[in-house]
């Protein structure tokens, strides 16, 4: 007998994807909106970034977090599956709020809710591996990544001798600030007379770091150009690791699809993106990824079509309650000049100015979409965005849940972002579709 070979590819394949889902409260039945959930189901691939850690005090807080310390009931994510999804990327700027032991709690977590997951690891080829999607359609591998974290969140290689360590899979970059040769020798007048690289100098001497060419200003490089402006590169060794996972994914799965948390900016705009992570997600699609799905800064991002594939800089939110974590680490508090007698209402009062500054009053955080996508042989044949409220002006215990609603004006701003990569949208009813 003849073996008949399938090609999957050939087959329309539907994906959707949703960005940060930062839930530290159980859903009731009114905050539920099933239309939403019915959506998202029916995709076969069906994404969302995990931006809390799942445990009950079983990690140590961390003296650094990102932003706020991350804890959340194992139980919502009962909550959070009521939407249906099927795949997650967790490597964020949250993920060692409460170091190895809140990491560990929640892989555990994700592993006995059978959810497939990928970005984090008890070492660096663990949290860089592609994690795999089983569907009647085709098979999908999934790359985690995250730019944003405090250095030693990184996981590390394990070696013949030596354990590796547990944490995301890094996306650094490199940034290099040009000024004119006059600034340039201002620069190192001052580095010269005050000291600011004296410990540096001397580590380099005594072989702790390596020597560059590049000038360093405490922290900061600098190089003489005749223009003025800031460049930033994706660390060439976190890239060739990224994409030898797409390598992997390309031959093990139908499809590849990488997730980056990014909270970098372009200067003082959280909406537009950072120049390394544009080379970074063209680099992902030249490689074989057929989407990158960004998510980081709380706030949407242009969409770009490149190579007839998707790249979301930022799906903004989909979940927002970081309002609502039970309880906080002393340093918050510290960071407020809080007494140790105070509560966690006493902290966001502080940090929020009573409810006037920060995220909670940026319609923007509070606003996002839901993009549904086919592929069919590895190319875009429709793209249509949904747009989302999580509850703009309700009280901070109240809002963060996701509701369908057909606000156009969160698609216009969609449309306004997305073009400058040459994104053009029809908006009709409440949905925009991407002309392709």
């Amino acid at each position: 007998m003849n073996e008949v070979m399938i090609d999957r590819n050939a087959n329309s394949f539907r994906f959707v994807a949703t960005g940060d889902s930062f839930i530290t409260r159980k859903m009731s039945n009114k905050d539920y909106d099933k239309q939403l959930a019915d959506l998202i189901g029916s995709a076969e691939f069906r994404f969302t970034n995990l931006e809390t850690t799942l445990h009950r005090n079983e990690g140590y807080p961390s003296a650094l977090s990102g932003g706020t310390w991350a804890m959340s009931d194992p139980d919502v994510l009962n909550d959070l599956l009521k939407y249906q999804f099927n795949c997650m990327t967790w490597a964020n700027n949250h993920t060692l709020d409460y170091l190895y032991g809140g990491l560990i709690a929640t892989k555990k977590h994700l592993d006995e809710a059978n959810i497939t997951h990928a970005g984090v690891g008890e070492n660096l080829a663990s949290a860089s591996s592609p994690a795999y999607l089983e569907s009647d359609s085709g098979r999908i591998a999934i790359i985690g990544a995250t730019s944003t974290f405090h250095d030693f969140w990184r996981a590390g290689e394990q070696r013949s001798d030596m354990l590796g360590r547990p944490g995301v899979n890094p996306l650094r970059y490199q940034t290099t600030y040009y000024v004119l040769p006059e600034h340039y020798n201002v620069l190192k007048d001052i580095a010269d007379k005050s000291g600011i690289n004296a410990e540096n100098n001397l580590a380099i001497e005594e072989g702790f770091l390596s020597s560059n060419q590049v000038f360093r200003f405490g922290t900061y490089s600098f190089s003489v150009c005749e223009k003025i402006g800031m460049v930033r590169e994706p660390y060439s060794e976190d890239v060739k690791r990224i994409v030898k996972s797409i390598h992997e994914g390309k031959r093990q799965a139908d499809y590849v699809v990488v997730s980056i948390h990014c909270h970098e900016m372009n200067k003082d705009r959280k909406d537009q993106v950072p120049d390394f992570l544009e080379t970074f997600a063209r680099i992902c699609i030249d490689e074989g990824a057929h989407a990158v799905i960004g998510h980081g800064p709380h706030i949407l991002r242009g969409v770009e079509i490149y190579k007839n594939r998707p790249i979301f800089y930022s799906l903004g939110n989909f979940i927002f309650q970081n309002e609502t974590v039970q309880k906080l680490p002393n340093d918050f508090y510290e960071g407020y000049q809080l007494p140790l007698t105070a509560t966690v209402a006493d902290a966001l009062d502080k940090r929020s100015n009573n409810g006037t500054k920060g995220l909670g009053v940026n319609r923007a955080v509070w606003e996002s979409v839901v993009p549904i996508w086919e592929m069919k042989a590895g190319t875009l044949t429709s793209l249509k965005f949904y747009p989302i409220e999580l509850g703009y002006g309700l009280p901070r215990y109240s809002r963060g849940w996701p509701i369908i609603t057909k606000n156009e004006e969160i698609l216009k701003g969609l449309e306004e972002l997305s073009e400058p990569y040459g994104t053009n949208f029809i908006i009709k009813d409440g949905i925009a579709e991407v002309i392709l």
